[in-house]
C-alpha cells in the first residue's frame, strides 16, 4: 500500500483544467517543496504578527523592569536585545515571554491562520500541532544556543512533520538558519551512514558549500520538512534574532516518538474523520 501511494501520480486533467485536482498556485508550490524540501512563504494577516510582536515587547519590558524613559522602542528592543538583557538572563526572558503568550487561547490558532493555506497544501487540511510554541532568541556573538547540522528524524521524530519557522525580525546570513536542500540531504544522510567516525562538525564541513542560508524578511516564514539537514551557527550579524518554530503534521500520518495527545494536539479534524473514529471505537467495544 505504501509503495502504491508513494508512486501514485495525479490523474491527467482535462484540457484547460489545473493539473490533477490542484490549482496552478498549489501545483507550483508543491513542486517547489518536493524539489527543495522547504519554501519561504508570505504570511496572511500580517497585522496579527504585528500584534504578537507588540505583546512580546510589553512582556519582555515588564520582565526586564524597563519602564518609563528606560523602556526602548519596539524595533530598537528586538534588534538590540543585547543592550537590555544579559546572556545569563536570556532563558528567563524567553520563558517569561512564552508563559505570557500561552495565556492567550487565540495565539496558536492565530499563528496557523497566518500560514494555513500553505500548511494545508503541505501536510493536509486535517492536521495536528505541537502543544506549545518554541521561541528562540540569539544575541549577536551568542554561541550558547546553537543547533549543529542535524535532521530531527534522526532522533525518532516523524518524517511526516513539517516545521513553521516564523521570524519576528529580518533574518539573513548568520542571523538566519541554513538548510541542505532535499536531494542533497538524502544523499548526505546515506553517506553519513556508511562512514564511521562522522560527527556533525565533520558533516558540516563536507556539505558547507551546498548549504542555503535562508533570507527571511519580517512578514514571511519558512515551511520545511525536518527530514532536511538544517541548523544554525553563531550570529555574526549586529542585530538579535527572534524566531518561533512550530511542528505540524497530517493528523492521520504516522507519529514518531512524539505522539498525539502527548506532544501533539488535533488542530483540524473533519466530520468524516470524527465519524470514522467514533465508529472504530464502537466496533472495538
Amino acid at each position: 500500500m505504501l509503495t502504491k501511494i508513494k508512486n501514485a501520480k495525479p490523474s491527467e486533467p482535462k484540457r484547460g483544467a489545473a493539473r490533477g485536482f490542484s490549482s496552478p498556485a498549489e501545483h507550483a508550490f508543491t513542486s517547489e517543496f518536493l524539489d527543495k524540501g522547504y519554501s519561504i512563504i508570505p504570511l496572511e494577516h500580517k497585522d496579527r504578527l504585528d500584534a504578537v510582536r507588540s505583546t512580546i515587547h510589553a512582556l519582555a519590558c515588564e520582565h526586564l523592569g524597563l519602564k518609563g524613559a528606560k523602556r526602548p522602542g519596539l524595533s530598537e528592543f528586538f534588534d538590540h536585545t543585547e543592550r537590555h538583557a544579559t546572556l545569563e538572563g536570556l532563558n528567563g526572558l524567553r520563558l517569561a515571554v512564552i508563559n505570557g503568550l500561552n495565556a492567550d487561547p487565540d495565539l496558536m490558532p492565530g499563528f496557523y491562520g497566518m500560514a494555513r493555506q500553505f500548511i494545508e497544501w503541505t501536510v493536509s487540511n486535517e492536521f495536528a500541532v505541537q502543544r506549545g510554541i518554541n521561541l528562540s532568541i540569539q544575541l549577536p556573538g551568542d554561541d550558547s544556543s546553537l543547533l549543529p547540522l542535524h535532521s530531527d528524524v534522526w532522533d525518532g521524530n516523524s518524517p511526516y512533520e513539517v516545521v513553521l519557522w516564523l521570524p519576528l525580525v529580518d533574518c539573513f546570513k548568520t542571523k538566519s538558519m541554513y538548510v541542505l536542500p532535499r536531494r542533497r540531504s538524502r544523499e548526505a544522510t546515506a553517506e553519513m551512514r556508511s562512514l564511521k567516525g562522522f560527527n556533525a562538525e565533520k558533516l558540516f564541513a563536507r556539505v558547507k558549500p551546498e548549504l542555503v542560508w535562508l533570507d527571511v524578511p519580517y512578514g514571511k516564514a519558512v515551511l520545511f520538512t525536518h527530514c532536511l539537514m538544517h541548523g544554525n551557527r553563531v550570529n555574526e550579524e549586529s542585530t538579535t534574532r527572534w524566531t518561533f518554530n512550530i511542528r505540524i503534521k497530517g493528523l492521520l500520518t504516522p507519529y514518531g516518538v512524539k505522539e498525539l495527545g502527548e506532544s501533539f494536539l488535533p488542530a483540524a479534524v473533519r466530520p468524516a474523520t470524527r465519524i470514522g473514529f467514533e465508529y472504530a471505537e464502537d466496533e472495538a467495544k
